[in-house]
């Protein structure tokens, strides 16, 4: 079934009394062509068996992913006490999210439905609902997030039933296999072809880890593979997301012994992080590092899909004055993370996933979005406006000195996140978009 366009009055309510601040008319268009993407192209929404049920997919990739599907519709929570058919829709995404785990907590990306996929030939235990099979630690992690929020916004506890709690209970399981303390798991992974990073060293199933307490993680967030298996960013997530379970399961379900169980594994995983993730940086000081094994080693650098390092206290994983963040954050925005880029106009993370010098607008509305100062996020905001190449939409990536050479002119994700930045600078800093762009080069 194809996407159709989801309107929502509290939504378009929300765009008209955001755009009337903002000065800049550039600004103004591309906050009104962004925030509203995710539901203008992506959604499917109906109802089953009276139960609303939803299906969003990525942009120009037509499947599902956990992560970006919850992430996609997360600024909305913000409207659904005001459209009670927008909160609907949400709660037909947690359904089908939990729908999706129990047919495989493995995969990272589902068709609607049984259905043909070009990557059904993968060395994995593919089934006909799966798009992709990339373990990939917070595609878990953003479905326990979506939950949450929306259990936070609502008093509707419906998506919340036998079906959903089964799918946490298989989430932590799926975490727990995943520390490796007796042996590898179940989940083995090759793939065919020359793209280093869409495959798994070792047979699949990925470089040696010792058993300390983390959970191995595959996969990125940007589906590439990782170099160590304990990916940072992913198992920080989990130690919120766990706690975050564990407060639902005992309000909604009175589920008291698996709460402790959810608590037990976020405090194991937040105590190895602190034990193995610090690593003391030549000229920065610890920080923590983006991958690392448990035998000492460790990799140090920055990718710019979210959970990232520089994401931690957006995602609410990290304190924003943490030390050790703090010293990660400028490390990150630095030349020192090799995947930072620095041109004349614009600056930003990239990632291996779409190789140098290209920049993530994702990253740039991150170091915004976990700013306190003015300065910063106008600069920001001055290079998002620049950089869309006179789409008014978000991609995936632009070369930092070439904008009009970019990946994915539709990856919805980065357009909802676009307007959830401007909504939260209206809210907390209304004065940067009264006032009319006076860029100061930062």
């Amino acid at each position: 079934m194809q996407p159709q366009n989801f309107h929502s009055t509290a939504v378009n309510d929300h765009i008209e009394n955001i755009s009337q601040h903002i000065a800049d008319p550039a600004l103004e268009r591309l906050f009104r062509q962004c925030y509203p993407n995710t539901l203008a192209t992506t959604v499917v929404f109906k109802t089953i068996n009276n139960l609303p049920d939803t299906f969003v997919i990525t942009g120009d990739i037509h499947a599902m992913w956990l992560r970006d599907s919850a992430a996609q519709v997360w600024p909305y929570l913000a409207h659904i006490q005001q459209d009670p058919r927008l909160a609907d829709m949400i709660a037909g995404l947690i359904r089908r999210h939990s729908a999706c785990i129990l047919i495989d907590p493995y995969a990272n990306a589902f068709n609607d439905g049984p259905a043909q996929s070009e990557w059904q030939s993968d060395s994995t235990t593919m089934l006909p609902e799966l798009h992709e099979r990339k373990w990939e630690l917070d595609s878990l992690c953003y479905a326990i997030r979506l939950a949450h929020g929306y259990w936070q916004s609502s008093t509707d506890r419906k998506p919340f039933d036998a079906q959903w709690l089964a799918a946490m209970k298989l989430v932590v399981a799926t975490m727990k296999a995943q520390q490796r303390k007796e042996n590898r798991g179940p989940y083995s992974f090759t793939r065919s072809g020359s793209w280093q990073a869409d495959t798994l060293a070792c047979d699949g199933w990925g470089n040696p880890a010792r058993p300390v307490g983390l959970i191995a993680s595959m996969f990125r967030p940007s589906d590439d593979a990782t170099v160590l298996p304990f990916l940072v960013p992913s198992n920080f997530f989990a130690v919120i997301s766990l706690r975050q379970l564990a407060s639902m399961v005992v309000d909604l379900f009175y589920e008291t012994a698996f709460a402790a169980e959810c608590t037990a594994l976020a405090d194991e995983v937040a105590t190895a992080l602190q034990a193995h993730a610090i690593v003391q940086h030549p000229k920065h000081g610890p920080i923590y590092a983006y991958e690392v094994d448990g035998y000492g080693s460790a990799l140090l650098m920055d990718d710019a899909n979210i959970p990232s390092l520089l994401s931690l206290p957006y995602l609410g994983a990290v304190a924003r004055n943490d030390e050790v963040y703090q010293n990660t954050r400028r490390f990150a925005l630095s030349t020192d993370n090799p995947w930072f880029f620095k041109g004349d106009l614009f600056e930003g993370n990239g990632s291996p996933h779409t190789l140098a010098p290209m920049i993530w607008p994702m990253s740039i509305i991150m170091r915004a979005m976990t700013s306190d100062q003015d300065k910063e996020i106008s600069h920001c905001l001055h290079m998002l406006k620049n950089s869309h190449a006179e789409t008014y939409f978000m991609h995936e990536s632009f070369h930092v000195h070439q904008p009009q050479q970019f990946t994915r002119s539709w990856f919805a994700w980065a357009n909802t996140l676009l307007g959830e930045l401007i909504s939260k600078i209206a809210q907390e800093r209304p004065h940067l978009l009264s006032a009319k762009d006076r860029h100061v080069s930062h």
